[in-house]
């Protein structure tokens, strides 16, 4: 019975090791290059510097979260970037958290810029400081370039952007 025993606890101490190492190993390859992929993006954003767009994003790739609705296509999704970032200066991504696996990316940034001209849609003046925290969720494909994305805002950073909207949205006036 001792015997019985003692296979039994060395079998499952060896289960467990083995268990704890693959645990440890950390993220694959692939999802190393889902991460380094956005930060790739990110960099852009700060550089102003939207030539690899390509290198990273799908040429028939979806943001799911643009302004207007989804737009669609890598020449639509640039074209985008380019807008948003002739709108701000001084653009700088602070990353919070992200994770990966070999499908998906998410990264936690705090962004920050300068209001480079006036834009109506962002309800922001020239010159005014921007902050905000978004998680950016994106879909890889066999290749690594992303072919989906969603961006998730907290509402209290939108509505700090949009100033006509109400500040107390609990009813009360």
């Amino acid at each position: 019975m001792k015997k019985s025993v003692f296979a039994f606890l060395a079998f499952a101490t060896c289960v467990v090791i083995v268990s704890c190492n693959e645990h440890t190993a950390g993220p694959s390859d692939k999802a190393k290059k889902n991460l380094e992929t956005n930060r790739a993006i990110l960099k852009m954003f700060e550089s102003g510097d939207f030539s690899k767009t390509g290198d990273y994003i799908a040429a028939d790739a979806v943001d799911h979260s643009g302004p207007q609705g989804e737009v669609k296509g890598l020449d639509s999704i640039k074209a985008m970037f380019q807008m948003f970032s002739s709108t701000m200066s001084d653009t700088k991504a602070e990353v919070v958290k992200e994770l990966a696996d070999d499908e998906y990316s998410m990264v936690w940034i705090r962004q920050t810029w300068t209001q480079a001209k006036d834009d109506a849609m962002m309800g922001m003046k020239a010159g005014q400081q921007g902050d905000m925290q978004t998680i950016e969720l994106c879909k890889h494909g066999a290749d690594g370039k992303i072919t989906d994305h969603w961006g998730f805002m907290s509402m209290a950073d939108m509505q700090k952007m949009m100033p006509q909207m109400p500040k107390d949205t609990t009813g009360n006036k």
